[in-house]
């Protein structure tokens, strides 16, 4: 990426990630979009009402991913072959480890946290069995997205799309089977899921054993070299813990919305579901911003970075705002696809409503976040996050309770946190090395 058209390296590397994202969030959605039709309104509220909790647990190996996709990165920009080697080494060894303790911790913490979200009774069962039975097969998701993480931070966002799509096709269909055809309900959905991310790590796996590449894993030289792993941490573990403590925030936000029943938590969990959708190009785009940003910052090409940046802000504005019309537009057929209850698509359409004119602001906190992790600065987008995200929403909850509970500003948690958020980034960003070169042309 340290040569050539920025848009074609960009759109290159965004276009396929954002198809992973796509098949990736087929997960979730597939568990959803069947249990909601075939096992009813309260599975619904089960599987929707769960991902804050998954994301809490698995949101530091996640960081920690973006970290090591960033050392990964800029070694390959530098051509340090020595150092890309450790690192990857280094990679894999964090992720068994961190498969184990997510493992079971997720399992340990299953119950206490269903209960600090205030989970409903006819709820709280099948919540429970869903979380726990994905926690128990949490290792696949691990090792595919931080084996996909070291390919991508090489330019390799092709073979990480592949083994997706196969996946998610795969958990679709075993889904029908075990939920439909076995009548499992969400235990089935759970196992369906757990058994497609086990192949997808497979394949990562055996390409990165395979690639005869400077990044291929040599499974007798494994080990961890404590100077790419201090990197990794320094880098990745401010945004792992930005997000382990958002979405741990995120559980008292959904105890807000259990606040107004099982018809109400149904629709929330339709509604982020296609919230997640709807965010796909500003997170691809992001993800190619910080790669990209990377591999020049390595080559010493600040001003090509910038320039990047810049385009990478264009691209995710343009795709964020046509894909929030079309979900304001289409929010009841859509609500459809999740359940026939006219009280769970009304609550669903209501959530749209309110929220989708704020996805334009994502995108700059995303892709200045990105670009600043991609230059080594994690620190400042970890605390404007954090700020953003778990103390201003959670002081804004909190005198909305005080105040009364109104449904309309419970729902706009979300967005008033985008929006500060968004105001701070743009501040950080424009006074780091990247934001100083950002007028100035590119190499």
């Amino acid at each position: 990426m340290t040569e050539g058209n920025i848009w074609s390296h960009l759109l290159k590397f965004a276009i396929p990630m954002a198809i992973g994202i796509f098949f990736q969030q087929l997960y979730n959605t597939a568990d959803s979009v069947i249990v909601g039709k075939f096992v009813g309104r309260n599975a619904l509220a089960a599987v929707g009402s769960t991902g804050s909790i998954i994301n809490m647990l698995i949101g530091l190996c996640a960081g920690l991913s973006t970290g090591a996709g960033v050392v990964i990165s800029q070694h390959y920009g530098a051509r340090d072959y020595k150092k890309l080697r450790n690192a990857v080494h280094t990679t894999i060894i964090i992720t068994f480890a961190l498969s184990i303790l997510s493992t079971i911790t997720g399992i340990l913490l299953v119950k206490p946290l269903l209960h600090l979200m205030d989970t409903p009774a006819e709820v709280f069962v099948e919540a429970q069995s869903y979380l726990t039975i994905y926690f128990m097969g949490v290792t696949g998701l691990l090792i595919y997205n931080l084996g996909s993480g070291v390919l991508r931070a090489v330019g390799d966002s092709r073979r990480p799309l592949y083994f997706l799509i196969f996946s998610a096709l795969t958990n679709i269909t075993l889904d029908l089977l075990f939920v439909v055809n076995f009548k499992a309900g969400v235990a089935g959905a759970a196992y369906a899921t757990i058994l497609s991310q086990f192949i997808s790590a497979i394949l990562i796996l055996i390409t990165l054993s395979r690639a005869n590449k400077p990044y291929t894993i040599n499974w007798r030289r494994l080990g961890v070299s404590w100077d790419e792993l201090k990197e990794i941490i320094r880098l990745g573990l401010p945004s792992g813990l930005q997000q382990s403590i958002t979405s741990f925030s995120n559980v008292f936000v959904q105890s807000y919305i259990n606040y107004y029943g099982a018809a109400c938590m149904s629709g929330w969990g339709g509604y982020t579901k296609l919230d997640t959708y709807t965010m796909i190009p500003v997170q691809a785009i992001a993800l190619a911003s910080t790669t990209f940003v990377g591999q020049n910052y390595g080559a010493g090409k600040l001003k090509r970075a910038g320039e990047g940046v810049r385009k990478a802000l264009y691209s995710s504005l343009t795709a964020t705002g046509i894909l929030c019309g079309l979900l304001f537009l289409l929010r009841y057929p859509l609500m459809t696809l999740f359940s026939d209850d006219k009280e769970v698509i009304e609550y669903g359409a209501r959530f749209i409503s309110l929220v989708a004119p704020f996805y334009i602001v994502i995108c700059f906190n995303q892709i200045f976040a990105g670009a600043l992790r991609g230059i080594g600065i994690a620190r400042t987008p970890t605390i404007i996050m954090l700020f953003s995200f778990v103390v201003f929403r959670q002081m804004y909850l909190f005198v909305n309770k005080l105040l009364g509970q109104y449904f309309v500003v419970t729902a706009l948690a979300y967005p008033m946190g985008w929006l500060l958020c968004s105001i701070l980034m743009i501040i950080a960003y424009r006074r780091s090395p990247l934001g100083r070169v950002g007028a100035m042309p590119p190499d």
